[in-house]
């Protein structure tokens, strides 16, 4: 491979470099994503599609480096790195390589490609995501990075979980707006907590913008409030729905608790909750290592046959020295 750091430091230059596999590089263009999708067919997972959707064309605000790679003119591989305003300490990468071309270099040799554009960024450690035990694990693996946190989609089946007396627990299920500011800065408070592994900095507007505004597909909200005796009437857990309507499949739903519990605490409202939820429905929650309580629920749940797990996903970063 020959020229690849004049070409990555200058991401809108035309000119193109060839990699050992025979293939061409250039900068991402207009028209790409759809040229890709003929040789790479469909996404095989909702990962998978959030993924390809951050191909884009080359920025510097906000910051990110994509290519692509063509047999004969064709398009048949992709690799991005950007960065986000969300987890500023890490650049994501992703990288796909149409299944003709694989095993042959192509994506490690575009990964050496956009990190000569790193020094370029503030940002300096690399992160991405990848489908456990696929073959995009070993890649990473085998390129230097290292894995730093694992995410299941659990499904939870309808009355696997006893429902709690609401009266005598002292407990109070409540609708809430998703536009509630109690809400906002609770769910902000909740993912800036369970991302301590990969720093996060969620505000109150953020939170609406990527969680719980219309165009988030947020259809509703609940919330679990302590009206014990003595109590504060404080939320203690709350989930939040991006089902807008009932079908045969389970309700995807964003569950958190308030981040002041202690983890026994949070870990029964997070049973009081998934239990009122799942009561009549399967519910689909996303857990990740880190989301301790509730963690600790769907595990027993997965034990006893009561819940499944539909995808897991592993995160793995590359950080500098």
């Amino acid at each position: 491979m020959s020229t690849e750091r004049d070409v990555a430091a200058h991401p809108v230059n035309p000119a193109r470099l060839t990699l050992d596999s025979g293939l061409t590089v250039r900068p991402w263009a207009d028209g790409d994503d759809l040229k890709l999708l003929q040789v790479w067919g469909d996404p095989e997972s909702s990962m998978h599609h959030q993924d390809r959707s951050l191909l884009r064309p080359s920025s510097n605000e906000p910051w990110s480096r994509c290519i692509v790679a063509e047999d004969a003119g064709l398009p048949v591989a992709a690799a991005t790195i950007f960065r986000s305003s969300l987890h500023p300490d890490r650049l994501s990468f992703y990288a796909e390589v149409a299944p003709d071309h694989r095993r042959r270099g192509v994506g490690a040799q575009m990964l050496q490609i956009l990190e000569a554009e790193v020094p370029n960024c503030a940002v300096q450690s690399l992160k991405a995501r990848v489908a456990k035990r696929s073959a995009a694990q070993c890649f990473l693996k085998d390129n230097g990075f290292t894995k730093i946190q694992a995410s299941r989609q659990v499904v939870v089946q309808p009355g696997a979980i006893s429902l709690p007396d609401l009266d005598s627990a002292g407990l109070d299920l409540e609708d809430l707006a998703t536009g509630s500011v109690e809400l906002t800065q609770l769910v902000a408070d909740f993912y800036n907590t369970v991302h301590s592994w990969d720093r996060a900095e969620m505000t109150i507007g953020k939170a609406q913008q990527m969680l719980l505004g219309p165009e988030t597909g947020a259809s509703g909200a609940v919330v679990l409030r302590d009206t014990s005796e003595g109590g504060d009437n404080g939320i203690l857990a709350f989930a939040i729905s991006y089902t807008s309507e009932r079908t045969d499949e389970p309700a995807d739903v964003l569950l958190g608790w308030n981040t002041a519990l202690q983890d026994p605490d949070a870990e029964t409202a997070c049973r009081a909750m998934l239990a009122l939820l799942s009561a009549h429905f399967p519910v689909k929650v996303e857990v990740d290592d880190a989301m301790v309580p509730l963690k600790a629920v769907t595990d027993e749940l997965i034990a006893a046959g009561e819940a499944e797990y539909d995808f897991e996903a592993l995160i793995y970063a590359k950080d500098a020295a």
